[in-house]
């Protein structure tokens, strides 16, 4: 699940703050519509994320991170800081969000 293209962008955006479907597709990497539907969903299956209604017509969701997804952030925070080493013009965040 992890490994999925896309999956982690999405998790790093949850993290800070993004949670409408309209947010993450503001995400400066464009990730195609069709693509994030897919990671949404599969996020939830696997219990990384939540989602609630906050409009019912048209219906649409807000996601948040769970417990369990919110045990990855140490493991992304690193990834982040790797990716900064090693690739120089990388801009990563790698500070725990607020």
């Amino acid at each position: 699940m992890l490994g999925d293209r896309w999956t982690l962008l999405v998790l790093r955006d949850l993290f800070w703050g993004k949670s409408r479907y309209g947010d993450f597709l503001s995400s400066p990497e464009a990730i195609p519509t069709n693509i994030l539907a897919d990671r949404l969903v599969r996020l939830e299956e696997c219990g990384l994320l939540s989602s609630s209604p906050y409009q019912n017509n048209p219906p649409r969701l807000e996601y948040k991170i769970t417990p369990k997804g919110r045990e990855l952030l140490p493991t992304l925070l690193a990834l982040a800081k790797w990716g900064e080493k090693h690739f120089p013009g990388t801009k990563a965040m790698h500070q725990a969000p607020q």
